[in-house]
């Protein structure tokens, strides 16, 4: 699909756009985020901005049709997509959490083996769908902002999801490739130059946008099943970057905003309805694509009988779950037979359709508050509220209180309190391990291909020879 065939078709949207009704415009421009899936995001121009803001953005219709397909498109396809494509599996096979059983031939095993090149699909993929995402969530802001009919109300909340999922995908894309464009145009020109910023300026600018996000959305979910963005959800997503970057201070004042916020938020009364779409303990999750249908994790991490045909949980990380930890008993399955037995992850159960939709997959839950509070008091030198946090946790996966005392030893059980409880999600062990400076010490021991330069993945040598000015690629590749 090269650029120039793709002009004369957005000549022709354009012109389609101006001359028809409302609901074949939100159309159109769904479709163009679809389309520009298959392209880098700097290649493929939107339609014209002012056609598109005066017919989509003025109907409240489907100006939420445009933002509710960029949460589709971002739970189905990309880094956060819960495929084998997606960050749960493939940086499961980067860590220490997933044993691989497939065709080497699998673009899994590159990841798995510590293989991956400039050139890798997966790579290039979750680089131009979470650009195209962005450049989904630019459109309906500028939309949006320069609407003349929508209420006020609904202006904030569709701007201040917009920006939500910008910073959202910015965070990801940092943590997976370091200094990267942070993009907020719909600009294609201009984003085509535009040029790399370091991880810190990242979280800067996400922080930007989410401190904006959070001035715009209210305490109230637009929908009741937690499937768009309201105020608690920026406060996680602000909560999990100022951890990530050593802000200890606000990591813990905006989970503590969270946690706080009782008539929302608790832990359930029984540990197996974590994962089910009513849980009290979900601060945000994706609305599945149908209404017979539940997650793609599902799908992804379950088999039936061995040798699995994909991947399994390795035995060492199996056995090293604490005696009555119920997250062993209930988030693992085993499948055995005469030749040998198997592991898989088991937080998400529902696979049948014919068994109705009762789970839906999560991005935030309530559990990684408690544990980023508990690492900033940790990290603050703050003992005793660290251990109480920690052992919240602890308690609903019926374990009792830590022994660790004193800063060094909390922190040690904080890291491998958010192993047994974050894995098989969004890559949170991997991105844990970089934070610990645990890398090397932890995969060089297990995984024979890994390198200290596998801490980050390469730019995608296709946009290294688009956009000269996000040169040099990553060390090592």
């Amino acid at each position: 699909m090269k650029t120039d065939q793709i002009a004369p078709k957005y000549r022709d949207i354009r012109f389609r756009i101006f001359n028809n009704i409302r609901q074949l415009s939100v159309c159109l421009l769904l479709t163009f985020f679809c389309l520009a899936g298959c392209k880098s995001f700097i290649e493929v121009p939107l339609p014209d901005s002012q056609l598109s803001t005066a017919v989509v953005f003025e109907d409240k219709g489907s100006a939420n049709a445009a933002l509710t397909e960029i949460y589709s498109k971002i739970r189905d396809y990309g880094m956060l997509s819960g495929s084998s494509n997606g960050l749960s599996y493939i940086l499961g096979m980067y860590t220490d959490e997933l044993e691989f059983y497939d065709n080497t031939n699998n673009e899994a095993f590159s990841f798995y083996s510590n293989t991956i090149l400039a050139n890798n699909d997966v790579v290039k993929r979750y680089w131009n769908n979470a650009y195209n995402q962005i450049y989904a969530a630019n459109a309906v802001y500028n939309g949006v902002e320069q609407s003349t009919n929508l209420s006020p109300a609904d202006r904030n909340q569709l701007k201040g999801e917009a920006l939500f999922i910008r910073a959202l995908l910015h965070f990801y894309l940092s943590n997976l490739f370091g200094s990267i464009p942070y993009v907020t145009t719909t600009d294609y020109q201009a984003n085509s130059r535009t040029g790399k910023v370091s991880k810190a300026e990242v979280y800067q600018k996400a922080k930007q946008d989410l401190t904006a996000s959070l001035n715009l959305l209210t305490e109230k979910y637009l929908l009741d099943n937690r499937t768009r963005a309201n105020a608690f959800t920026v406060h996680a997503l602000m909560a999990r970057i100022a951890l990530y970057e050593g802000s200890w201070i606000e990591a813990e004042t905006h989970a503590s905003a969270v946690i706080a916020y009782t008539s929302l938020y608790g832990f359930d009364n029984a540990f197996d309805q974590t994962f089910l779409k009513t849980s009290g303990s979900t601060i945000f999750q994706f609305s599945p694509e149908r209404d017979n249908f539940n997650t793609l994790e599902a799908i992804t991490f379950s088999f039936e009988s061995g040798p699995p045909t994909g991947a399994a949980l390795r035995e060492s990380f199996v056995q090293s779950f604490e005696s009555g930890d119920l997250r062993a008993s209930q988030w693992i399955r085993t499948v055995q037979n005469n030749t040998g037995r198997w592991y898989h992850s088991y937080k998400y159960k529902a696979i049948a359709e014919s068994a109705g939709q009762t789970e839906f997959p999560k991005l935030f839950r309530l559990s990684e508050m408690y544990l980023i509070r508990s690492e900033a008091n940790a990290r603050q030198d703050k003992s005793d509220p660290a251990a109480e946090d920690l052992n919240a946790v602890r308690a609903q996966s019926g374990l009792p209180k830590t022994n660790a005392a004193g800063t060094s030893a909390l922190l040690e059980a904080i890291l491998q309190e958010r192993k047994f409880e974050f894995f098989s999600e969004s890559g949170h062990r991997f991105f844990d391990l970089l934070r610990f400076n645990r890398t090397d010490a932890v995969l060089g021991t297990i995984k024979p291909g890994w390198d200290s330069k596998d801490k980050l993945f390469p730019i995608p040598e296709a946009e290294l020879k688009l956009n000269p000015n996000i040169q040099p690629q990553n060390t090592g590749y």
